[in-house]
């Protein structure tokens, strides 16, 4: 299979390429962190040009499965945002991966197989105070993931959102301290009283884009360590 994950070189992304068996294509920004790849395609998914770029390397590679695990985070009062902010995340969080998505399809559809996965948040599902920008792009993502998942069904082509709470990488700590809490204060509020680890979000992935996962689709998967049930 050739994969392409988007967001491939730190955290979760990472992670997701380690588990997945294939051909395995990077994307994201930073050059020296992707030449660790032997595939890998440089795009900046916050600009029109870096999501054509990246379209037309998914057709040129013939992609199999799709991972749209790229994201940004910002938190910021209500009053407080501002226009070019919010272009930004739905663009980089949700824009890019529907375009990408209508890349992939159609190779997808010539082979009657086809595997996308979209890395969303709990935030999404839940909603966040001070985050209403990422919540309301990773909410998207999962009306996104549900009305392609019935469009593609019949071509063997599955769609599905995983939405982790809060994992224990370089973008989770960062988001801790843009909130002002302490690492002790989050973990309160997660029943479990621990961080979601990359690795676990990679083996969901690794789950949905098998042929035991077949007929798992348009299912929007919280892997939040018991967050989304409350504190």
């Amino acid at each position: 299979m050739n994969i392409l994950v988007t967001g491939a070189t730190r955290g979760i992304g990472k992670a997701i390429c380690r588990a997945l068996d294939g051909n395995i294509y990077a994307a994201g920004r930073n050059e020296n962190l992707l030449k660790a790849f032997q595939n890998y395609c440089i795009a900046d998914l916050s600009t029109p040009e870096g999501i054509e770029k990246l379209g037309a390397y998914i057709e040129d590679n013939k992609i199999d499965v799709l991972v749209n695990n790229a994201g940004e985070y910002n938190y910021s009062a209500a009053e407080n945002l501002v226009l070019p902010d919010i272009e930004r995340l739905i663009r980089v969080n949700l824009e890019a991966p529907l375009y990408l998505i209508s890349k992939a399809v159609p190779y997808m559809k010539t082979q009657g197989f086809g595997r996308i996965v979209n890395i969303g948040s709990i935030s999404g599902v839940m909603g966040e105070a001070g985050a209403s920008i990422y919540s309301a792009s990773k909410s998207g993502l999962i009306g996104m993931t549900k009305a392609l998942a019935l469009e593609l069904a019949e071509f063997g082509i599955t769609v599905n959102t995983v939405n982790p709470g809060w994992v224990d990488t370089e973008m989770g700590n960062s988001s801790i301290e843009d909130e002002g809490f302490t690492k002790e204060e989050v973990l309160d509020c997660i029943p479990q009283k621990r961080f979601v680890s990359p690795s676990e979000v990679a083996g969901m992935v690794k789950y949905l884009v098998s042929e035991d996962a077949k007929g798992v689709t348009g299912q929007s998967i919280n892997l939040c360590a018991g967050l989304s049930v409350g504190c």
